[in-house]
């Protein structure tokens, strides 16, 4: 692991949503100074607190103000970028909506970070680059990043791209430092009350593997992805160290893909969708879980 220290002030996009407020919290609780940026119509602002700017990422002349202190009554000096800003999953919009605006918002993200100097970016990319939902089985598991990208959607077929434009800008100027984190499912506390309700059929969660990744535990994965200090674009599943079942990971791999290679040794609730590359080079470490929220003890594991 090479890492250094957090950078001092950070603009996070998208901050409004769940994973937006988390990580706006967890970077203000570490001391760092935070723009927090979403756009008109989103939900109420003064939910992050603090320093709060409405930008459009669609329109580069907007981005380019809020990472250069253009705006009345936001400094400057922003040394890193948090892009989690998008559409955030496939359906809720059109296809060419979802990808009008995921593309136009992370191209102008990238760019103006470029033509700010700003040398870190922070992106969340997705699990859904791995192949979710799942249709097609996995090639094997526990799934991890040595794997080339296999959008299934629109939605997913552009964080697979922006996988690779954060390749071309880090081959464009050497001194960048890109991360995209693949979130699996992002979860607040609340959430965990309907995981009782995934148990009877252990299809409906297959789509993911069974995965997630609790809010906080996401918002420390950002920190420590701001701490990495390794020019050149490089991404990184991000869950939890467990799956949302009280079934063993293995019975569930046998039943729902008998075909699919296991490597390895499986703990017994152990995530299948690997963190290992996370743990190695970033230091992330889940520290939460539902289990801790929500007893399993009544839903009869195997």
């Amino acid at each position: 692991m090479t890492h250094s220290a957090l950078p001092a002030r950070v603009v996070v996009t998208g901050a409004t949503g769940k994973l937006g407020r988390a990580v706006v919290a967890h970077l203000r609780d570490e001391g760092v100074d935070v723009l927090a940026v979403d756009r008109a119509g989103g939900p109420d602002p003064r939910a992050v607190g603090g320093e709060f700017l409405l930008v459009d990422l669609t329109d580069y002349g907007q981005v380019v103000e809020a990472f250069t202190g253009g705006t009345d009554e936001h400094a400057g000096g922003i040394e890193a970028v948090v892009h989690l800003a998008a559409v955030p999953a496939p359906g809720l919009v059109s296809n060419a909506a979802t990808f009008a605006n995921n593309s136009a918002a992370t191209y102008n993200v990238f760019a103006a970070a470029r033509a700010a100097g700003i040398k870190r970016v922070v992106w969340a990319s997705s699990e859904t680059v791995l192949g979710l939902p799942f249709d097609t089985p996995p090639p094997y598991a526990p799934v991890d990043e040595e794997y080339a990208p296999r959008p299934e959607s629109t939605y997913s077929l552009n964080k697979a791209l922006e996988e690779e434009m954060a390749r071309h800008f880090c081959r464009w100027d050497p001194e960048l430092v890109m991360v995209g984190l693949r979130f699996s499912n992002v979860m607040d506390v609340e959430d965990y009350a309907t995981f009782p309700s995934f148990h009877a059929d252990p299809r409906a969660r297959r789509w993911n593997l069974w995965g997630y990744v609790d809010a906080r535990d996401a918002a420390q994965a950002v920190e420590r992805a701001l701490a990495h200090d390794r020019p050149g674009a490089d991404v990184f599943i991000v869950a939890n160290a467990d799956t949302v079942m009280t079934r063993s990971s293995a019975s569930l791999m046998a039943e729902v893909y008998p075909g699919v290679e296991v490597r390895g040794e499986l703990g017994r609730h152990e995530t299948l969708l690997s963190i290992g590359k996370a743990r190695r080079v970033l230091g992330y470490e889940p520290r939460h879980s539902w289990r801790d929220h929500v007893d399993p003890a009544p839903l009869a594991p195997e």
